[in-house]
């Protein structure tokens, strides 16, 4: 018996001294999606057409990975979810009484982790923080304050432990939410720093959760945007780089396909992916880590980007959504009016057009403002003669921004519009340049197509008649000549002024860089603020009009005319094929 119990405990023994050199490989699947924008059917609400890019066909990718990797795969979201198509509008301003669609897709996909974008916080309190309480999964942003508790205002991170391994995601938002946005939507909170933020909660999550892998999640672009003394808007590569910790970084907000491997300071790799916008793609991440004896002993991280948009539609998925699905078709196929003729945001890069006046003209009708600024915010649209429905008005004004009114000095208004055309314009020097400032090639993103910089940038002005020399260096293109009612036009009178709250905000630097005027006295100089937004006030004109017959102001013109006319025929024929 004594020798049967010997035997035994050597056993014993033998089987543990061979359980501590066993190792053992955990596989994760991590997939991200980012700046979905309300594509949340493969329909397209606003043009009323089929649409590729859909968390529709997401599901069916997710699905059949989750039939392999089980609870092994994680499925996050990086923001700027609340808003792109009438979906989003109807549930957050229509009938805000109703779940939020953003909400019911997020829960019913089984998503673990969600940030914050700057669109979603554009929405406003009443509407974002409804969508958090409604939200199943952690709604994360590490560097979102609650300034009167100086913590976080939503979770810094989120912990999940998967087979001995425990991972870490932390949201970051791009700090950059002031330029763009008026205080109201974001009072009671402020935007840290990315990297200073990152570097405390890279080392929270180590030494008090006690992380293997550390995931980021951030709202914020691969590099540069606007930069100030105090942060960068994307900042996500800064983060890779400089802050060590990070095994696989997940990011969004600038609509760009990235695909990158980081070596940080530290000498290690680091994965980095972008899925570009409007759920045509997914992030698609693999971590296999190495555990002997219930640690950590090696990490192997890879990593993609997948286009899903020729994958089928999960049906179940569509089922489950249809009646939501239907109640946004009533909405917006009610029709509003009628347009005696199509109008196109192409022709507001070549000179006064119809479909920037007419949104120039409803400005400056419905505040009384001497001048008004536009641009146009989608690339290439157009608005067809006949029946005009609730769905064009997303094509007329894409954003929910408010309309402002300014003060603004007549110094401040050319300056303002020299940086703006400065950023579309070339400075000809013989009749055969280009008259557009263009890239090389068309960028992989819905807002460039060819153009070096944002089109939503490219303000022009109603309410003034003058002429851009295109021979003329930058900041010296704009020549006022007047105002469009016969009247002297004064560099040293203050003018009020109409434009979106994004750029009286800030937003494209056009009046700071541009005008000049500092950040901080952008709100003094704000006179009004609209109670909604602008695409609501333009609807309210547009059904009180009935018909509508938009034609351009012509009050502005590229010069000299011998060589910029054949510039435009080349350049429009480049950009557009005609």
């Amino acid at each position: 018996m004594r020798q049967f119990f010997i035997f035994c405990l050597m056993a014993l023994c033998c089987h543990t001294s061979t359980m501590a050199q066993t190792t053992e490989t955990v596989t994760l699947r991590i997939i991200e999606t980012s700046d979905v924008h309300g594509s949340f059917f493969p329909y397209d609400f606003i043009n009323r057409k089929p649409k590729k890019g859909s968390l529709a066909r997401v599901s069916t990718y997710v699905d059949s990975l989750r039939a392999i990797y089980g609870k092994n795969l994680l499925l996050f979201d990086n923001g700027d979810i609340l808003q792109g198509q009438p979906t989003c509008y109807y549930c957050n301003f229509v009938k805000p009484e109703i779940e939020n669609v953003a909400a019911k897709v997020i829960n019913y996909m089984r998503y673990d982790a969600e940030t914050l974008g700057n669109h979603d916080v554009e929405t406003g309190h009443a509407v974002y923080d409804k969508w958090i309480s409604e939200v199943k999964c952690p709604m994360l942003g590490a560097n979102v304050i609650n300034t009167a508790t100086g913590k976080p205002y939503v979770t810094p991170y989120a912990l999940f432990d998967r087979d001995g391994v425990r991972i870490a995601v932390i949201g970051l938002l791009t700090p950059a939410i002031p330029n763009w946005l008026q205080e109201s939507l974001w009072s009671g909170m402020r935007f840290e720093e990315m990297t200073q933020c990152a570097r405390y909660w890279v080392d929270y999550v180590k030494k008090n959760e006690q992380a293997d892998i550390i995931i980021g999640l951030f709202h914020s672009g691969k590099e540069g945007g606007i930069t100030t003394d105090d942060y960068m808007e994307d900042a996500s590569l800064k983060v890779a780089k400089e802050v060590p910790g990070f095994d696989l970084i997940l990011y969004g907000h600038d609509h760009i396909q990235h695909q990158d491997i980081i070596t940080n300071d530290k000498g290690d790799l680091v994965v980095c992916l972008d899925p570009s916008a409007n759920a045509y793609m997914v992030s698609d991440a693999e971590i296999k880590v190495t555990l002997k004896a219930g640690k950590v002993r090696g990490k192997q991280v890879t990593g993609k980007v997948v286009n899903i948009s020729e994958l089928p539609v999960d049906e179940r998925f569509m089922k489950h959504f249809q009646a939501d699905i239907d109640s946004v078709n009533a909405f917006v196929n009610r029709k509003i009016g009628e347009f005696k003729n199509t109008i196109y945001t192409r022709d507001s890069y070549f000179g006064s057009s119809a479909f920037s006046d007419f949104i120039q003209n409803l400005q400056l009708q419905i505040t009384g403002a001497d001048i008004s600024f536009n641009a146009p915010l989608t690339f290439d649209t157009k608005i067809s003669a006949g029946d005009v429905t609730v769905a064009d008005m997303f094509n007329l004004y894409k954003y929910e921004n408010q309309i402002y009114v300014m003060n603004l000095t007549g110094e401040e208004i050319r300056k303002h519009l020299e940086m703006s055309y400065d950023l579309w314009v070339n400075t000809m020097t013989s009749p055969d340049d280009h008259i557009m400032l263009l890239n090389d090639e068309a960028k992989n993103d819905q807002q460039r197509f060819g153009f070096k910089n944002l089109a939503f940038n490219f303000d022009s002005a109603a309410g003034i008649d003058y002429e851009v020399d295109v021979t003329k260096p930058d900041g010296q293109k704009v020549r006022i000549l007047r105002m469009s009612n016969g009247q002297p036009f004064d560099e040293h009178k203050t003018y009020k002024v109409a434009l979106n709250s994004y750029r009286g905000n800030g937003g494209g630097e056009l009046l700071t860089k541009g005008a000049g005027i500092p950040h901080e006295e952008l709100d003094k100089r704000i006179i009004y603020r609209s109670e909604k937004d602008q695409r609501y006030y333009l609807m309210k004109e547009i059904e009180k009009g009935g018909v509508m017959d938009p034609k351009p102001n012509n009050n502005w013109r590229f010069v000299p005319a011998e060589w910029t006319e054949p510039a435009i025929a080349r350049d429009r024929k480049l950009l557009f094929g005609e």
